[in-house]
């Protein structure tokens, strides 16, 4: 670890996390693999995804906001750059964890089964996926993902090398050089997860689509990123490199942008909805009547009533705003059900494959191993690249220097 933070309590106590999630994701990931060889090989691959989905949506999700402050600027950007280059740094660890998915694209897709054992007889199945074929096949979809991973660590190599330079030189001209990257880097974001999303989990079910879909999973992404790191930088906040910096109009305009982005998720969620249940098409419906029948129509409610109506309330407060740990509960909550909402886009796909109707949710046990191991994986690795920096920049925006250094 470089020299340069000063180890304070919180930074002592990230540093005894960091370790604990190491050994939480060692487990959790040697328990998926006990479970795999144990006769779930099917269950493992389906958990794993909707587990790396949910750790890799925070990372892209920071890259997003992080690209999304330097276009825009402001105090929260300054606050936040840290926690949101260490998570960018951790998308070459989540490139290594996507490799059993790709072991496991059989299992998961339709469209990967060399026997079509799961098709067989649907005929307009069966016609879709030889529609799709010339996309939906494992070379060209493994080749697209890696070159979704290309673009994302390149775009984070130079902004966390770029950040790097701007510590140590101070150089006049990387403001515009991160800006004019921050403006190219959301085009290519937005590009790449629309993909991504198609790829990864809206082909679970080929014959469904949906022209909203990537901009509500990317708006996903950018909520997870965005609450996560609010979370840890409001953890952190007594630490004597924060305690100048968290007023209580940063804290204000950190839960204002927490609630702008809920309700941006919130609108797009609902506008698919409203679309399709609008147009009331045959090949459109069923992706909703698997997730409101049975047990999956409680976790609608949930989702409509706890990822959006709860924030939403609480957030309009300004004394819950300015509240530095009532504002981190509030943020560790929507992460939690960020995760509860992929588990929603997810597992009911595969009910649909399977041809069974699920009347009840039936969490199994390699989903919470899945989620402990990747996430133990990923959360330490974001611990340790957090502490190998100052946890706020060298030098702070003109229009701020006043506000931190006066």
């Amino acid at each position: 670890m470089s020299a340069g933070p000063a180890e304070g309590t919180e930074l002592q106590t990230a540093a005894r996390w960091q370790r604990g999630a190491f050994v939480a994701g060692a487990v959790g990931l040697a328990a998926c693999a006990v479970g795999a060889l144990a006769g779930w090989q099917e269950q493992f691959f389906r958990s794993y995804l909707v587990a790396f989905n949910a750790w890799a949506g925070v990372a892209l999700g920071c890259l997003a906001v992080l690209m999304l402050q330097y276009v825009t600027g402001g105090t929260w950007g300054y606050l936040l750059r840290r926690p949101l280059e260490a998570a960018t740094r951790t998308l070459p660890v989540l490139a290594l964890l996507f490799l059993p998915l790709a072991l496991g694209l059989p299992d998961l897709y339709a469209w990967a089964d060399p026997h079509k054992e799961k098709w067989q007889g649907n005929h307009h199945l069966e016609e879709q996926l030889h529609h799709l074929e010339p996309f939906l096949n494992a070379p060209f979809f493994l080749a697209r993902t890696a070159g979704y991973f290309a673009v994302w660590i390149g775009l984070a190599f130079l902004f966390n090398r770029w950040s790097r330079k701007h510590d140590e030189s101070g150089e006049a001209s990387l403001p515009e050089r991160f800006q004019n990257l921050g403006a190219m880097g959301l085009v290519l974001y937005a590009v790449t997860v629309t993909f991504a999303s198609i790829d990864w989990v809206m082909s679970l079910e080929p014959q469904w689509y949906s022209t909203i879909y990537g901009a509500m999973f990317a708006m996903g992404q950018v909520l997870s990123g965005f609450a996560f790191c609010v979370a840890v930088l409001l953890l952190l906040g007594t630490h004597p490199q924060l305690a100048g910096a968290l007023s209580k109009n940063n804290l204000r305009d950190l839960g204002s942008l927490l609630l702008a982005f809920v309700m941006v998720w919130a609108y797009l969620a609902f506008s698919q909805f409203l679309l399709i249940w609008a147009g009331n098409l045959p090949e459109e419906i069923p992706w909703y009547l698997a997730r409101l029948q049975g047990g999956w129509s409680f976790v609608g409610l949930a989702l409509i009533l706890l990822h959006f109506v709860l924030p939403f309330v609480l957030l309009l407060a300004a004394d819950l705003k300015r509240n530095r740990k009532a504002l981190a509960g509030v943020a560790l909550f929507v992460v939690f059900m960020r995760v509860v909402d992929l588990f929603w886009l997810i597992v009911p796909a595969f009910t649909q494959a399977d041809g069974k109707t699920r009347e009840g949710l039936g969490v199994h046990l390699l989903d919470v191993t899945a989620l402990i191991g990747v996430g133990g994986a990923w959360l330490g690795t974001f611990l340790w690249q957090l502490r190998a920096r100052p946890l706020l920049p060298a030098h702070a925006p003109p229009s701020e220097e006043g506000n931190h250094h006066g």
